[in-house]
Order: C-alpha cells, then structure tokens, then sequence
C-alpha cells in the first residue's frame, strides 16, 4: 500500500470529496481510505490510479503495485535523457520525466494540451476540482500550491516542478531545492518576482531600464514621492497583483489616502512608480534552457481593457530598431535570474522611442497564446522542452499575420456565458479563427474565460476579421477587403496596359487597388502611398514605367515591399528606355521586371510571390500552370489530327 502525507488542508480537500457521489470521477471508485489525522497530518493508504479524465483518485489496496511503479518512475532527474524508466520499463514520449506544475488554470491547461502531443506527462496540484487544467492533467491533486505541505508532498510525485502561476510558497521551494527536488525556473527567481517591488530592485540593479519607483510606508513619503515624481501618479502592490488588481491611480496630492486605502494600506506592502506615458505596450517570450541559452519569440503589442490584456498583435507594428531593443532588454532581464522555461517580459514603449521595462512573468503568457497558432513552436511546449532539458524549438512565426482576443466576462452567471458562446458560434465562421475555452465553472465579468487567435496573410487581414467577428466596422474601410497587392502608374494612359494585371489578379482572387501615383507631379502622394503601404495591408507593388519610367525605382526606395516594374510601351522609343531605366537600378534597391507592356506577367510574379505563404492561392497557381499544359497538348492534338492547314483555316 502506498503512503501519501498530507498536510492539514490537503487533508481536509482529500477527504471531504468522499461525500461526492463517486459518478462525479468518472470510472473510478469511492473514495475508500484509511486515514489517521494528528499535528496537523495526514497519513492516507491509498493505491495511486492515474485518471486522464478527472482530480485524484483514491482506490482500493489491489493497485498499489501500480501506484509504486508510477511514484517511482517520477522520480528522474528532469534532464530529459533517460532511455529507461526507473521501474525497468522503456521510455514511450520524448521524455519520461513526470511534469509536476503547481496551478491548474487555463496555463496550465494549455501546458497539458502541449504535453499530450509529447506523450509527456503532466500532474497538477490545484485546489479547485473542477480547475481548467483537471480534465486534461494526467493526474490532478487537489490542494493548494501556496500551502507549504501540499507542495512538498505533491512534489515527491514530480521529476521536475514549475509553475503556471507565481503566487506560491516560495520558501517551500527553496527548501525542495536543498533536499534535491528539482524546481525550475529556480525558487530565487519566483521569490523576485513575486514581489513586485523587489523585482523592481533587482533589475535596475541589472541596469535595466525601468520607469522611475520607490517604496512606501506612510502619507509623508507617498506625498514626497508625489513631489518627486508628479501626478498622475501609479500606485502598486508588492504582492499578489495581477490583472490590474493591485494598482490604483493618484492624480491628485489629495487623492492619496482614499487610493492607499483602497490597495489595503500601508501595512499590505506598497510603492510607487512615475506615470509612463506609453504610446504601445509590448511583449517577449524568452525561452531559457537548462544550458542558459536563449531564444525569443516574435515581439508581440498588447491592448488593455481595464487593464486585463485584452488583444494581442503579432507581430508588433514598430520599426525593426524598437523590436530588437525590446529583445536586448528581455534578455537581458531573463538571463538575470535563475532555471529554466518561459519567462514572459511586458514593456513600455515612450513617445520618443525608449523601451521600459514593466514586469517579467516566471511562466508562459497571456501575451503568448497565439503561439499555438501562428510559430513553429507554441510557447507551451517551449516551456516543456526547456524544463526538460530538450531542445529548444524554433519560436518564430509560420504565418504572416496573428492577432489573440481575449474572452472575457461580459456578465454574471448564465448571461455571461450566453454572450461568449455566442462569439465562439460566430468566430467558427471567420477564416483563420481558432477557439480555446477554458471550461471554467463560473462565470463572472471581466474574467478570462477563453480566447480566440485568428491568423491570417498580413495583420491588416487578420484585424478586419476581427472586426467582422465582433460586428465592428474598420474605420474607413466601409466593408471593403483589404488590399494585397497596389497596381500603381503615373498616367491613366498606362491604364490600357496595367489592366491586364488587374484581371490577373481579378481571376485568382487576389485583392487589389488601382490608381494613379505620379513620381514628378505628385511626389509627396507618391512618399505617402509607399511610406504607407505596408501598413494598409499591401505585400506587393506592381508600377507602371512610362516615358521617364522613375516611378518603380522611387517606390522602391521609399519601402521595403517587394516591387515589380512594368515597362510601357511609347511612341517616341517604343518602351526600350522604360525597361533599361527598370534594370539600372543602384545596388541595394531592387526591382523586378518583365517584358515589355507584359502587365499580366507582373500580376503572375507577384501571385507566385504571394502564393509562396498561402496554400490556398498556391493551389490556384498550380491549377493555372496545369490548364495552361492543357491548352499546349489540345492544341497539338488538334494540329496534329488535322494537319497545318486545314488547322490554320478554322
């Protein structure tokens, strides 16, 4: 017979479920153990079955062999190299290491969900019985991750422990780590974290940038700190806030003791940082493996309601030299604390191009959820992979595009779910859309209950059908696709000529625009259209080049976007000038060309281009080369079959 200990509120969460009528766990029997209580512990007999499908189950004495084998055989080093188990058995999933993860919420479902692909295996402590994560956990003990003895008992089951939340004993981990268990990230990273104020401390001593703070513990340095910094000003709790709970807004000297109240007071542990005028927040995902080596997801902007992450745009719309700013300071930040995993690293971005830290997350990410979708690696089996001692994954992006919207409470009870399966019944129909419920019990506003992530060829795409699923309309767009490829010229002269490309286009379903931009007669339109293209949603330019032909080269040169130059044939020397002008282009401003007034060949190229990462439209570029054979081979036959003659007569 196996032995679990337990400590008293573990104790008690074991054997209150024996009131349950037994159906409500599945397959498995009553609860049937034997227990003795005493200073503050449980010792229970019991034979340890795993179930896939519901929390811990305690069983008859007739399982207890395999109940050993399985406490046994979690007891790897959590290195991921073991071929055997340590009851003799082979390795079956990638590691044999058992994951034990303190929380069960909605991390930690999708920490499951990333797991099973593995064959990886996966046990949660979580007080809540009907938390996210027990439907899908190989086995899930009900207790509290904050409760010292639940955890050190919990953890003589794991291989290796982590976290999918932050507000747990940190002082039992540190003690796990001198008897051996392995933790990771490290019990001094949580410990940092967890305090918001020490991990403030801990990183401008890293010489990270961060908004200015410091700490409080009475009226007379609030109002120093007022003074010192200006109003608005932001005060925060050290411990346990997330979501925006925990942080309130002075902006008014007088305003400071109704705003410490309503965080708790002094004696709940504040301080206080100088208002950042932000003009985006940010994000990164940076895996860290047992090597200490790093590797960073894309850098993602998050949108807020009410200060709970609300959308996440991936990737981020900011210029190239912001985006590995914001990768410089995540890892720097990461590689400032200790273990293995996914660490998640919220930003500001300021009006005059600084990036600020805000915090770090020691676990995956609300920030991080489109991953799933939209990278080669999602930052869920990224985590698995670090804390396993496994290679890292490849984190950048599979698809152009991805934008998360976050489910959120829209009202209490059966009306708040009513509201949400109503989007998820809408976003079904949205290309690209993909639906994460979270199956939380209750429901309440503002609660996180699932998410969808739509991804798409360009974010213009994917922000529309956002807005379609939400029944919003974009501002100027009047219900009109957006645009992926610009047919531009400098005269509607050219028109007879570029028409050609529009059908192209027309017939393959691409969308496009068509107008007129002159390089000489309207060059601050042509500077706006270039310098704007990329962010309406445009991936190709295709330019019409007249008699002075510089309108493919300027554009060229105003924006990173691929562009294609069609020479126009005129009268004066027959489009030659316009097709050499195309291709002396100066080294490093590119422009492809075709023939002479050959427009739809312009629009093919850019389709091909287009195609390359859309398999949709690559199967339409395939059907076209296919008909295209087709035609050649009739028409052979038929000259053939008929001869030259009577053929050319028909």
């Amino acid at each position: 017979m196996t032995t679990l200990r337990l400590g008293s509120t573990a104790c008690s969460a074991f054997l209150s479920r024996d009131r349950r009528p037994s159906s409500s766990y599945g397959h498995s029997a009553p609860l049937r153990a034997l227990a003795s209580c005493g200073g503050g512990e449980a010792v229970l007999g019991f034979s340890f079955r795993p179930n896939k499908r519901s929390p811990m189950t305690l069983d008859s004495p007739s399982r207890s062999a395999r109940a050993a084998r399985f406490v046994a055989s979690s007891q790897d080093h959590g290195d991921g190299s073991s071929s055997e188990r340590h009851d003799g058995l082979p390795k079956r999933g990638v590691s044999n290491t058992v994951v034990g993860v303190l929380g069960g919420g909605q991390l930690g479902r999708m920490l499951c969900q990333a797991a099973s692909q593995m064959a990886v295996k996966v046990v949660i402590l979580d007080p809540l019985e009907s938390c996210p994560a027990s439907g899908l956990a190989y086995q899930h003990v009900v207790g509290s991750f904050d409760d010292g003895d639940a955890v050190r008992e919990f953890a003589k089951r794991c291989g290796v422990l982590t976290v999918e939340i932050e507000h747990v004993d940190a002082i039992t981990l540190e003690k796990l780590e001198l008897q051996g268990i392995d933790c990771q990230p490290k019990a001094s990273t949580i410990r940092i974290i967890q305090d918001k104020y020490l991990q403030k401390v801990h990183f401008s001593q890293q010489g990270i940038p961060l908004p200015d703070f410091m700490e409080i513990d009475n009226l007379a340095n609030t109002e120093k700190a007022g003074e010192l910094f200006g109003y608005p000003l932001m005060i925060k709790s050290k411990r346990l806030a997330y979501d925006g709970r925990g942080n309130a807004v002075a902006y008014t000297k007088e305003e400071l003791p109704s705003v410490v109240a309503a965080l708790g007071g002094f004696d709940h542990g504040l301080y206080v940082e100088r208002w950042t005028p932000f003009v985006k927040e940010l994000s990164v995902i940076v895996a860290r493996a047992r090597d200490n080596s790093v590797s960073c997801f894309p850098v993602v902007e998050t949108i807020h309601k009410n200060n709970i992450c609300h959308i996440v745009e991936s990737p981020a719309d900011v210029p190239d030299k912001i985006k590995k700013l914001a990768v410089d300071i995540a890892q720097k930040a990461v590689k400032s604390l200790e273990g293995a995993g996914v660490f998640a690293v919220e930003l500001f971005l300021t009006k005059d191009g600084q990036v600020l830290l805000n915090e770090v997350a020691p676990r995956p990410h609300n920030s991080g959820h489109h991953t799933i979708e939209s990278c080669y690696t999602s930052q869920y089996e990224q985590h698995l992979r670090a804390i396993l001692g496994l290679p890292l994954g490849d984190p950048s992006m599979k698809t152009p595009a991805a934008i998360m919207y976050n489910i959120l409470g829209e009202d209490e009870g059966e009306a708040g779910f009513h509201l949400a399966h109503q989007l998820m019944g809408k976003a079904l129909k949205i290309p690209g859309a993909n639906i994460h419920w979270y199956d939380k019990p209750e429901m309440r506003k503002l609660r996180k209950m699932g998410h969808i992530t739509i991804v798409g060829p360009s974010k213009n795409v994917v922000k529309e059908r956002l807005d379609s699923l939400l029944e919003r309309e974009t501002p100027g767009s009047h219900g009109v696709v957006t645009p992926r490829v610009a047919i531009i010229m400098g005269s509607d002269s050219d028109l007879p000529t570029m028409k050609d490309a529009a059908e192209i286009l027309k017939n393959f379903g691409v969308p496009h625009e068509v107008t007129i931009v002159s390089a000489h007669r309207t060059p601050e339109r042509m500077y706006s259209f270039a310098s704007s293209a990329k962010e309406r949603g445009i991936q190709i330019i295709i330019a019409g080049a007249g008699g002075a032909a510089h309108l493919p080269g300027m554009v060229a040169s105003l924006t990173p976007l691929p562009v294609i130059g069609v020479p126009i044939r005129t009268s004066s020397l027959d489009g030659i000038d316009s097709l050499l002008s195309i291709v002396q282009m100066p080294k490093g401003i590119p422009v492809a060309t075709v023939a002479i007034g050959n427009a739809a060949n312009a629009a093919l190229l850019a389709v091909r281009i287009l195609a390359a990462g859309d398999a949709d439209l690559w199967d339409r570029v395939i059907k076209y080369q296919d008909d295209l054979k087709d035609t050649v081979l009739t028409k052979a036959s038929k000259l053939e079959a008929e001869g030259w003659e009577r053929y050319l007569n028909l």
